[in-house]
């Protein structure tokens, strides 16, 4: 494994020039004569519950993971750009996109600024424009009121169910702590940003205009990011959809709550 502290090459709009925590992170697991799965991880922006399913794929790809920087100013095209510079210092010149919920529209720039020539694009609990745009700004406007004290509690709770979301993925619940430990009060804040984002992206020509291969894949108890609604639209606009698979037994967090079967579906589809 190769991990790094990775910060573009020239100076980004907004960039963060503090702690290692606030600096685009990469790390780097298998050999780069396998083929490259790129993870951009969702809203809470790390590879903390991501353990389980890099694990099923361990010695079967080249598996790339970002750790996004606490930025409450960076575009979704400064985060592409970041990204770009990341994989170019490290000699990764392609490579299959995976963008988590909030990494799918991390992805869509990518594929539009055409400077990283990706393989193809992996949706997991992913979407072009959101179905709920109306809950995602109530959701911003939330983030921002919520007393430290709630938020506590919160992580708590989060910390006794997650036990019970993850008790498939024993490696996915090694990190749980961790997870925890991040939820800081900086990090709340640059999620309500990330929020803000999504609420204002409409990326739907890029869907549209790009040829490269997209594939979907989704719980189906996934409240977050309704399914039905991301895969419908998929399938009627975008020419470039090879394939759109729903995990029944998951929910948003498709790759954590059903690593293996995640694991193996995108095997199918990249090698």
């Amino acid at each position: 494994m190769k991990a790094l502290n990775t910060k573009p090459k020239a100076p980004m709009p907004g960039a963060q020039t503090g702690p290692d925590d606030e600096q685009l992170r990469l790390r780097i697991h298998g050999d780069a004569s396998l083929p490259t799965l790129i993870y951009l991880p969702g809203l809470h922006g790390d590879w903390t519950i991501i353990g389980g399913f890099r694990h099923a794929l361990a010695g079967r790809v080249r598996f790339v993971e970002f750790t996004y920087p606490r930025t409450l100013d960076w575009s979704l095209d400064d985060y592409a750009a970041a990204i770009e510079a990341a994989l170019a210092q490290n000699g990764i010149t392609t490579g299959w996109l995976l963008g988590e919920s909030y990494g799918s529209q991390i992805v869509w720039p990518l594929v539009a600024r055409g400077k990283f020539p990706a393989q193809g694009v992996i949706l997991a609990g992913g979407f072009v424009k959101h179905p709920l745009r109306g809950t995602v700004r109530l959701a911003e406007k939330l983030a921002g009121k919520i007393p430290l004290a709630v938020v506590v509690w919160l992580l708590f709770s989060y910390a006794k169910i997650a036990r019970y979301r993850f008790r498939r993925s024993p490696k996915t619940l090694e990190n749980i702590d961790e997870f925890i430990a991040r939820r800081t009060e900086l990090d709340r804040r640059a999620a309500q940003h990330r929020l803000h984002l999504i609420a204002e992206n409409d990326p739907r020509e890029t869907a549209m205009e790009t040829r490269l291969p997209i594939y979907g894949l989704s719980g189906l108890l996934d409240p977050v990011v309704p399914c039905s609604p991301v895969r419908r639209w998929l399938m009627k606009n975008c020419p470039a959809l090879r394939e759109y698979k729903i995990i029944r037994s998951a929910d948003h967090n498709v790759l954590g709550t059903a690593s293996k079967e995640s694991a193996e579906q995108i095997l199918k589809w990249i090698c």
